[in-house]
């Protein structure tokens, strides 16, 4: 799949593996095997920004995905969030997408919608917000597209 596909189909949540089609370097090139990951990684897909208009130029549509975080004593020290244009050479495939009946914590800011965490019910996600503190957080229950799965902060919509 191309970029452009990513951001026309995958939904937000979706596990999202990338690859520059090379083969995988031994553990013994240490050099060559960090280059070989930072073209090649999987990261759950959290945002997707559309072109951006600027007075000199045009920021290409993008999408973001989060990789991973790294983390001492239950902690959140660093997290690593990979982003890609609709111009990128490197090949994507949807691994896996959010089940039915998971739900995603959402936030909306600048006109678009950002995944902060994808929960097995909507029961962890009001515990994720409330120990997090995100006021203006909305849940999306997947597979609830019917009758708008939307629920603002725990209150159904």
């Amino acid at each position: 799949m191309s970029a452009n596909t990513i951001i026309d189909q995958a939904p937000l949540g979706a596990l999202i593996r990338y690859t520059d089609g090379s083969p995988k370097p031994p553990a013994r090139f240490t050099k060559k095997l960090a280059a070989w990951e930072r073209s090649n990684g999987v990261g759950r897909l959290v945002k997707k920004e559309p072109p951006r208009l600027y007075p000199t130029w045009t920021a290409p549509a993008s999408f973001t995905l989060h990789e991973g975080n790294f983390s001492s004593d239950g902690v959140i020290l660093v997290t690593i969030m990979r982003s890609h244009s609709v111009d990128s050479q490197l090949s994507f495939e949807v691994v896996e997408e959010p089940k039915v009946g998971q739900v995603c914590v959402l936030l909306d800011f600048g006109g678009n919608t950002e995944l902060l965490y994808l929960a097995a019910s909507v029961t962890a996600a009001e515990l994720w917000i409330a120990k997090e503190g995100y006021r203006n957080a909305r849940f999306e229950i997947v597979g609830a597209e019917d009758d708008d799965g939307a629920v603002e902060a725990g209150i159904a919509a």
